[in-house]
């Protein structure tokens, strides 16, 4: 017991400190699927898809031209609210309180012999506009006025944190107030961390040397970097942003700045070891961004914050990682994927909540592939597995069938079929379902969640709703379906792709899930007409391809429908043009616009040819076009066939709802859906 309580009293509980929320709902990988699945069947190919859908975001989640706009405008910010010369100006205001001391010293000290005050007051005019040389030129200045004399030993002291801060991140406020001894352990820091460099450039060193370093200096470097490279990595990134600084002043602020810093704690040897160790530091690494620049102090309303060297050299490090940020979150570079986001360096920039954001991103396109709903085939190119296809199809069949049931008062079409044979297969009760119950699964989904509820030990079992499982049933009656879809360019043009092909995919979804029996075939037609498979036509791109070949799409309906002698044929074209193609004995396609009186003999040919085989053909009319209407409604009065003109949002419930009617013969005057003129869609009788 005294074990037990002991390992209790030793675990310890502390405040979150980062990394993934453990409480945080997973991705929403459906809505993903959604979207990319709507840009594949655009057009797009899945990798861009799901490039898009990382850029745009959710409906709760920003994406990455969201965190790419902070970017640039955290960049902008700091471009408009500093200026490089705060050094500089506070140098000038050093140099001139300095003058005034002394000026005022001059003037109340009686004592003074008044050739030496006159010689003096001379000086002090005499002194050059340039700070740089003013600070020369009183190097050897026998001061008067001690307030004046600290003022300008201030100019010098301030010169060399400045120079050891853009180096030595914090050096500036560290050194405050130095001491000789201060000054003297800061040069023998920089010889012997020179030494240390030289050595690894000529691969010298040893753990063992930065070890000693450390010991001896470790108390310059607060981030206690572990390794000589670590050191390098931070050192190089500062010293580079303090270069790039360097390159974006004036070139009379950088000369100015040259010859103030030879003035640097009184003496010239700080800025030799500092010229060392800038050498060092590019020979090790040169991949920094050494002769870059940006040009600072540009924009704002009013004069912007002057920087100290050491916190311009900040600055321009935050301005080279907003670029790094800005290139990775545009994930434009071959090979680009979201790991390469750098989340700490956006924590630093844009706060906690980006970070976030862009580490949900992150693990949404690692769950979309570990999901298998992407993949990646042989050529490296991203995919949309089986899986993802079955996913898409039964989101819009689920669309279609709510359409159908909220305009013609149907239930799901699930049930459709209900007194017919059993498939095999079960699924979840619903109200108004009519199909038998499978006892067995009821009884056995009871059980399992009586004992995960703890339940088990009364000896008896309670069933409730949800345990209920019902067998699924499909028609006798096996069909031989084509869906015939038009692929010329006006389709693209007129904004029909995209509806053609969810409806495609959602009638191949009703098929292979509930009409197992039954044989779809998918025809594209434009000038010449082809089989596909649904992966293909989900991905099939626009064309501009002149030609309307309804003939060749009928020939490959016939054939299909004669390759299933027993099953009812059914014909379902979707078209927004009149034929303006046929196939020539040569297998070339003959175009003629406007239509051929022989093109649309040929057509006509191959409908009679459906008709004689039984098929139940109905045309799915998509446009205005009065001679396309014409042509439709006497091709449908025909072969006692039908003419839906659905609005593009209907289509997919157009074509299913007719597919359900014409496989088992259940057309009247109001169609499948029994009901005339349903309202959403000018759905007529036309034999």
């Amino acid at each position: 017991m005294g074990d037990v309580w002991s390992q209790r009293r030793a675990s310890r509980y502390g405040r979150y400190t980062g990394g993934p929320d453990p409480l945080a709902p997973p991705v929403d990988v459906r809505e993903a699927l959604d979207a990319i699945g709507e840009d594949v069947m655009a057009g797009y190919s899945p990798e861009r898809a799901m490039q898009e859908f990382l850029r745009r975001g959710g409906r709760s989640q920003r994406g990455l031209d969201d965190l790419a706009r902070q970017v640039a405008d955290r960049k902008r910010q700091l471009l408009s609210q500093h200026e490089l010369d705060g050094t500089m100006r506070e140098v000038r205001e050093l140099l001139d309180r300095a003058v005034l001391e002394e000026r005022k010293q001059l003037a109340r000290d009686a004592m003074m012999d008044d050739d030496d005050r006159a010689f003096r007051e001379l000086q002090l005019d005499n002194l050059s506009p340039s700070p740089a040389a003013a600070v020369s030129e009183l190097a050897d200045y026998d001061w008067a006025s001690q307030d004046a004399r600290a003022a300008f030993e201030q100019i010098k002291d301030l010169l060399g944190r400045e120079l050891l801060d853009q180096r030595f991140a914090g050096m500036k406020q560290a050194l405050e107030g130095a001491t000789d001894a201060d000054r003297a352990a800061v040069q023998e820091m920089l010889g012997d961390l020179n030494d240390l460099l030289e050595k690894r450039a000529a691969g010298e060193d040893t753990p063992e040397d930065f070890a000693d370093f450390m010991a001896k200096h470790g108390d310059f470097f607060p981030e206690d970097p572990q390794d000589l490279d670590e050191l390098l990595d931070a050192m190089a990134s500062r010293a580079a942003a303090a270069q790039r600084m360097l390159n974006s002043m004036t070139p009379e602020q950088r000369q100015e700045l040259m010859e103030l810093s030879a003035a640097a704690f009184g003496s010239p040897a700080l800025m030799e070891a500092l010229g060392r160790l800038d050498a060092n530091l590019q020979g090790l690494r040169p991949g920094e961004d050494w002769g870059g620049s940006e040009q600072m102090g540009q924009g704002g309303d009013g004069p912007g914050q002057g920087l100290g060297l050491g916190d311009g050299t900040g600055v321009f490090q935050d301005l080279a990682e907003l670029d790094a940020l800005s290139e990775q979150l545009s994930q434009s570079y071959r090979g680009a994927q979201m790991d390469d986001v750098d989340l700490d360096a956006l924590r630093r920039q844009l706060g906690d909540d980006a970070a976030v954001d862009a580490r949900t991103l992150a693990e949404l396109e690692r769950a979309l592939q570990r999901t298998g709903t992407l993949e990646r085939g042989s050529d490296g190119q991203l995919r949309l597995t089986p899986k993802a296809m079955r996913q898409l199809g039964k989101e819009l069949l689920r669309d279609v069938a709510q359409r159908m049931s909220d305009r013609s008062g149907q239930r799901d079409m699930r049930a459709a079929g209900a007194a017919g044979d059993r498939t095999g297969g079960t699924r979840p009760w619903e109200f108004g379902d009519t199909e038998p119950w499978d006892v067995t699964r009821s009884l056995t989904n009871a059980i399992v969640r009586e004992a995960g509820e703890g339940l088990t030990g009364s000896g008896r079992v309670r069933l409730r709703i949800e345990d209920v499982e019902v067998h699924e049933t499909e028609a006798r009656t096996q069909a031989a379906v084509a869906l015939c879809v038009d692929t010329s360019f006006s389709m693209a043009m007129d904004g029909r792709w995209v509806p053609m092909k969810r409806t495609a995919l959602a009638l191949h979804t009703l098929v292979r899930s509930r009409f197992r029996g039954d044989d779809l075939q998918l025809i594209t037609f434009g000038r010449h007409a082809a089989t596909t498979e649904i992966e293909q036509l989900t991905a099939l791109e626009p064309e501009y391809d002149k030609g309307t070949n309804l003939h060749h799409a009928l020939l490959l309906a016939n054939r299909h429908f004669r390759r299933h002698p027993n099953a009812q044929p059914v014909l379902l074209v979707v078209t927004d043009g009149e034929p303006t193609a046929h196939l020539e004995p040569d297998g070339e396609a003959w175009f003629s616009y406007p239509p051929h009186p022989l093109t649309i003999a040929h057509a006509v040919r191959e409908l009679d040819n459906a008709r004689r085989l039984g098929a139940r053909t109905t045309f799915f009319r998509l446009g205005e076009d009065p001679g396309l209407a014409r042509f439709i409604d006497q091709m449908a009065h025909r072969v006692d066939g039908r003419v839906v003109a659905p609005e593009l949002d209907d289509l997919g419930a157009a074509v299913v709802g007719s597919y359900l009617g014409g496989r088992d013969g259940r057309w009247g005057p109001g169609g499948p859906w029994g009901a005339g003129d349903l309202g959403w869609g000018r759905g007529f009788w036309a034999g």
